[in-house]
């Protein structure tokens, strides 16, 4: 399990481009904000670097020579569920949505500025604590599983099963979907979702919302989250 960063030590990032430029800018604004820094400039070295240094957070590029940013996401995680920011200059959803399904818990378009970099990193950074930290006694109620149709949700184990066959969700879906679940039938705004899912304090950019709602769609089933036009989504209390 990734460790996390105590009172006595600053955080630590892994940051893997190709760039020489793009990577050493993200390395030295990431310096200056109190990181403990290293870098990759390949796939197999990311996947080597972050079995050496075990990271508190990773800043991945999609496009990498000898293994895609996709292929060093799985692996990683199946090292170690490190929170993944995914950067990516590709316009099409395909590779994105395939990201965010593996396991990147966000993601940036190029290009983008580092103070929005710096945020989305600490938000990760916030969002691993928070799963880090005791958790308190699981209630009578939060321990039975929540049915919605054929669509099971086991809050405590965090299991999710459709039609009795187990399904696999990242940490970013399953908490995508447990919000929503919360409130079956009931709208919830990109900004709400932002809020209790990333732990984004503000609006930000809403777009990570729904890329993982379509990466969510593709394992659960399109017709179980309603798409409300120009507010947000709501999971459907029931089959058709």
């Amino acid at each position: 399990m990734t460790s996390q960063p105590s009172g006595d030590r600053p955080p630590s990032v892994l940051i893997v481009d190709d760039e020489p430029l793009i990577r050493t800018s993200i390395a030295d604004r990431m310096r200056a904000e109190g990181f403990d820094v290293n870098t990759a400039d390949t796939g197999p070295a990311a996947v080597a670097k972050h079995s050496e240094s075990n990271p508190d957070v990773v800043i991945l590029d999609l496009m990498l020579p000898g293994m895609d940013g996709l292929e060093v996401c799985r692996r990683i995680q199946s090292q170690a569920p490190t929170p993944v920011l995914m950067l990516t200059a590709r316009s099409g959803e395909t590779d994105l949505v395939i990201g965010l399904g593996v396991g990147a818990d966000d993601y940036l378009s190029k290009p983008f500025s580092m103070r929005e970099l710096v945020a989305r990193t600490r938000a990760l950074l916030r969002r691993a604590e928070r799963y880090g930290a005791p958790q308190p006694e699981t209630s009578a109620e939060s321990s039975v599983p929540q049915i919605l149709g054929d669509l099971q949700i086991d809050h405590a184990a965090r299991q999710v099963a459709v039609a009795g066959s187990a399904v696999h969700l990242t940490r970013t879906e399953f908490d995508l979907l447990t919000s929503l679940a919360r409130h079956p039938g009931a709208v919830l705004s990109r900004t709400q979702l932002l809020e209790t899912v990333w732990q984004w304090p503000s609006a930000g950019e809403t777009r990570t919302v729904d890329s993982h709602v379509r990466s969510l769609r593709q394992k659960v089933g399109a017709h179980r989250i309603r798409t409300v036009h120009g507010i947000g989504y709501a999971l459907e209390s029931s089959t058709p």
